[in-house]
């Protein structure tokens, strides 16, 4: 390709899937940033892989840190993920599988790529419509971060002003699936599951997997997931 270039933070679940797809269709050259952070779900790093070599990004790094040793969510601390029924509603409140500070802790990192290979644009998955109630998924979060990356690197202060999209901030699951969809996303490549059993199937009831399943029902198109066989709640 011959666009100019982006970092794109891949994750390997189905919102940074279409995140990728769309800024290729955009014409950017296609950076991907995969963040191995200690997540009890690290198996998600073998979906953005898959994902990445099936979109055809220009480049794809794994960097890995260890958020385990500050713990606080049950994603990097000795901490379960909370299960239930998938008719049940959205979790109040903060949910215990918030990471601390991780979308500061990743964008970081994305924007450090960025400015080493002359990008001025940042591309990330977060959705303020069906998300968890993670703060680093809400507008307010993604203004903040723009300002600071042009206040706060050397490309920023000499005029190269950074750029960071969050396309679908605003959409539903559905709808986010449905554009996956257009964009030729293949969903069977990608993983949410944030407890996934040893051999990589989904729990089937954490709310990421709740998430994800409404999100297929609602968009009227079958879920490619590979769920374990039900368990109690």
């Amino acid at each position: 390709m011959t666009g100019r270039p982006a970092v794109v933070l891949l994750s390997g679940g189905l919102d940074s899937a279409t995140v990728t797809a769309l800024a290729r269709a955009q014409g950017f050259e296609v950076h991907a940033l995969t963040m191995l952070y200690g997540q009890r779900h690290a198996i998600e790093g073998e979906a953005a892989k898959r994902v990445g070599q099936a979109l055809g990004v220009t480049a794809h790094v794994f960097q890995h840190i260890d958020l385990r040793a500050f713990g606080g969510s049950a994603l990097t601390d000795d901490i379960a993920v909370p299960k239930s029924s998938p008719d049940a509603g959205p979790s109040q409140g903060i949910p215990v599988t918030y990471v601390p500070a991780r979308n500061t802790i990743l964008l970081s990192f994305a924007l450090a790529y960025a400015e080493t290979i002359h990008a001025c644009d940042v591309f990330i998955g977060v959705n303020a419509v069906d998300y968890s109630g993670y703060p680093d998924c809400r507008p307010a979060f993604i203004a903040a971060f723009e300002h600071l990356a042009n206040v706060a690197t050397k490309a920023g202060v000499e005029g190269h002003r950074f750029t960071l999209h969050a396309p679908l901030i605003d959409l539903t699951k559905a709808q986010i699936i449905q554009q996956g969809l257009e964009l030729g996303v293949d969903f069977s490549l990608t993983h949410s599951c944030y407890d996934p059993s040893p051999d990589g199937l989904a729990c089937g009831s954490c709310e990421s997997c709740n998430i994800r399943r409404h999100g297929f029902n609602e968009a009227n198109v079958a879920d490619p997931t590979r769920y374990a066989p039900a368990q109690p709640y």
